[in-house]
C-alpha cells in the first residue's frame, strides 16, 4: 500500500509491507498525531496492538518503517539513534519493519523544529 508521510514542509512517499502488523496500521490511517524524536528516529504512539513478528529487528536501514510494540509506536528511521554504533542504525529494542520512504528520508533531517505528522494513504 502507498501512503504519504508529511512533516512540516516535507512529503514523502512510502510503501507499507504486505505483513500482520502492516496491514493493522493500513487500517488506522489517516493518522494525524504530534511525534517525538530519539536521534534522528520519528515515532509516536498509535492505536495498533501487536506483538513482534517472526522477522523483527535490532537493527534497521535508513528510510525503514516500523511498528515498535514496547510504546505502540510508528517509527520513521532517517539517520542514527543514540544507541547506534558504527554507521548502524539501531532502535530502542527490536521493531516489525511495516514498510519503507521510497523518497530521500534525509530530508526529515530538514524538519526538527516540527511536532507533527501526518500520514495518508497514497496514489496507488
Amino acid at each position: 500500500m502507498n501512503i504519504k508521510i508529511r512533516v512540516g514542509g516535507v512529503e514523502l512517499n512510502a510503501v507499507l509491507n504486505d505483513t500482520p502488523t502492516a496491514k493493522q496500521v493500513a487500517r488506522t490511517l489517516p493518522l494525524n498525531s504530534r511525534f517525538n524524536t530519539w536521534g534522528d528516529e520519528i515515532y509516536f504512539s498509535i492505536p495498533v496492538e501487536a506483538e513482534l513478528e517472526a522477522d523483527a529487528r535490532e537493527e534497521v536501514q535508513m528510510g525503514d518503517l516500523g511498528y515498535w510494540p514496547a510504546g505502540s509506536a510508528f517509527c520513521i528511521f532517517f539517520g542514527p539513534t543514540p544507541v547506534s554504533k558504527e554507521g548502524k542504525i539501531v532502535p530502542a529494542s527490536a521493531v516489525n519493519i511495516i514498510g519503507k520512504i521510497t523518497d530521500d528520508a534525509v530530508r526529515l533531517k530538514t524538519v526538527r523544529g516540527e511536532s507533527k505528522v501526518e500520514i495518508t494513504s497514497g496514489p496507488e
